[in-house]
């Protein structure tokens, strides 16, 4: 079940969504399995027995994001970088396979306790792992909000939609005090968490926004993916399998920074 997103979610791309031709360069004739088609339009591919290729059209540039990747990998369970490039259309990411099938694959879906236990497991070890003084990286609120320079209140969640967007701008003027600053993974909704066979954390992908940030920053995001992938009832569970008590202030702030940038 999928509940009160705020915008449209994520998914398998639908059967009339173009190869990209970048993609088709790497395959060279290899079959490709699609895996998944993001809001912003990229899409992931599966060299079945080789690689994954995730593709981007050209405003959205994945060299970033393979810069992360190289520097997390010495660390924590990311992908393996094999190769990056780009052309006129886009860019693209080769990498290595992960074990484990994302948190919100079929079986986990069925299984959203062991889930979303697994989510909060992983993100812990995510930001016990990352090195704060050695990554080059940062997810900062200053850097973030001045992203939210012409927010849509049209695209905003329901939670938000009783504040005008001078007020949604005054709350994002006035942050908390970080709570730990750790190496945040940018995007810790539930999918980009892959889940093992035995129901544990088994990796992270899409770490494109992965810099130093409040831990919350994270937090509040995962266990609002949490509604969105698994339903009601999921949020206080990923927090107690991550080790923290729930901070409404915090979540409330991360959350309205995510919905405006």
């Amino acid at each position: 079940m999928v509940i009160d997103a705020p915008r449209a979610l994520a998914g398998t791309p639908r059967d009339d969504v173009p190869v990209p031709a970048g993609v088709l360069r790497v395959a060279a004739g290899r079959p490709l399995r699609p895996v998944w088609h993001n809001v912003l339009g990229g899409l992931t591919y599966e060299i079945p027995g080789h690689c994954y290729v995730k593709w981007a059209p050209a405003a959205v540039d994945l060299g970033p994001e393979a810069d992360r990747l190289a520097w997390a990998a010495p660390f924590t369970r990311v992908p393996r970088l094999l190769d990056h490039g780009a052309d006129d259309d886009g860019s693209w990411l080769v990498t290595a396979p992960l074990p484990g099938t994302s948190a919100v694959a079929d079986r986990w879906r069925a299984e959203p306790e062991r889930a979303v236990e697994a989510v909060g497991e992983g993100l812990r070890a995510l930001h016990e792992a990352l090195p704060v003084d050695r990554c080059p990286f940062s997810w900062d609120v200053a850097t973030r909000r001045a992203g939210a320079h012409d927010p849509d209140p049209e695209l905003w969640h329901d939670e938000h939609g009783g504040l005008t967007v001078t007020e949604a701008l005054r709350v994002l003027d006035d942050p908390p005090e970080p709570d730990r600053l750790v190496v945040c993974h940018g995007d810790a909704c539930a999918p980009n968490t892959l889940v093992g066979d035995d129901g544990r954390w088994a990796g992270h992908v899409d770490l494109g926004d992965l810099g130093v940030a409040d831990r919350w920053a994270d937090l509040a995001v995962a266990t609002w993916s949490t509604v969105w992938n698994h339903g009601r009832g999921h949020e206080r569970p990923l927090l107690d399998a991550y080790g923290v008590a729930p901070d409404p202030e915090r979540t409330f702030f991360y959350r309205l920074l995510w919905d405006l940038t």
